[in-house]
């Protein structure tokens, strides 16, 4: 391999690494060896799970394919994925599941989007900021507990599944019924293949 394209290979995998966002530190060597890794759970039980969190749609009520996606309103791959989805839309019903993951903001964040009159316009609005690299939407304060309890609890649900980033994409193919998980952000023609749409 030349150095040109060993370069530009180094590249790309750098740019696929960066497909998601992680608050894992990198692996240390003064670590213990007896740290366990989180048990993961198995794509149907992830998507069974999903079923039960707390979120918004977007999408029509009654489509027959629903796709499920843990995010963090800092985190701008979930932001990119955002945008990407758009053209889905009008064939398939997201379920957007905010998190209090990434940052200190994230909670706060996660809830203000939650508790609005229209959490796709929230949504909307703080992925639109963190792409211009603003931070996204200013917390409101007078969230109730509830509300912010149901982050905690998405919050918690996202660790029980062994994740390590966001967004997760939680699904299940439309034609063959089989579940899958995948981490990181997808442009609509790989998520409507993976879809099955």
């Amino acid at each position: 391999m030349n150095r040109r394209s060993f370069t530009l290979t180094a590249m790309a995998l750098a740019a696929f690494g960066l497909a998601a966002c992680n608050d894992k530190p990198a692996a240390s060597s003064a670590a213990p060896a007896e740290a366990a890794a989180p048990v993961k759970k198995s794509a149907q039980e992830a998507y069974e799970a999903a079923q039960r969190a707390a979120g918004f749609s977007v999408g029509p009520v009654m489509a027959a394919n629903t796709v499920y996606v843990f995010f963090d309103p800092a985190c701008p791959h979930c932001a990119q994925l955002w945008a990407n989805a758009r053209p889905l839309h009008n064939q398939l019903k997201m379920v957007w599941i905010p998190l209090g993951w990434l940052r200190p903001s994230s909670g706060p964040q996660s809830a203000t989007i939650l508790a609005a009159e229209d959490p796709a316009a929230a949504m909307e609005e703080n992925e639109r900021l963190v792409l211009e690299r603003k931070g996204g939407i200013t917390a409101n304060q007078g969230v109730s507990d509830e509300i912010k309890d149901k982050i905690k609890a998405n919050t918690d649900l996202f660790n029980e599944l062994g994740a390590e980033s966001v967004p997760l994409i939680v699904y299940r193919h439309a034609q063959t019924g089989q579940y899958g998980m995948h981490s990181g952000a997808v442009d609509a023609a790989t998520l409507r293949a993976m879809i099955g749409l």
